[in-house]
């Protein structure tokens, strides 16, 4: 697999853009901060880290059986949760006595993994969990 933008990874990103926006898609409808562009955005670029953490490997991982493999694809996904909390973190707010925004920071997330799932090729299990968070969203409110 060479640097180049194959169909494969085309159909990558586009799904996880989809799949991100569907879920940010709720949160704009209901007014919320981070909605429908940054819940695409943070999908697609989780994705496109995968992406480039399995070129990373695939490009430099030492795959002779001798010495130490040097390259672990794992890691930058790894990176990725952690910069999605510092991301979530903006998205709460803390009013009074009250906090709001956790749903938001939860949904962040969610499309962050749903990126990173559709990176590595999940498609499926992206498909699901993004309907399956849409569900909990819509149906699973507040009384």
């Amino acid at each position: 697999m060479g640097a180049e933008l194959t169909l494969d990874i085309a159909v990558k990103l586009v799904l996880a853009s989809m799949l991100g926006g569907i879920i940010g898609l709720e949160r704009e409808v209901h007014g919320r901060p981070a909605g429908f562009r940054t819940h695409l955005l943070v999908s697609l670029g989780s994705c496109l880290f995968v992406i480039t953490s399995i070129f990373f490997y695939q490009k430099f991982g030492n795959f002779t059986g001798q010495g130490t493999l040097g390259v672990d694809p794992g890691r930058v996904a790894a990176q990725v949760v952690t910069g999605i909390g510092f991301l979530g973190a903006g998205a709460i707010i803390r009013e009074k006595a009250s906090i709001r925004g956790l749903t938001t920071a939860a949904c962040l997330w969610v499309a962050a993994a749903v990126g990173v799932a559709v990176g590595v090729g999940m498609y499926a299990t992206s498909i699901l969990v993004t309907s399956l968070a849409v569900i909990n969203l819509i149906f699973l409110k507040k009384p």
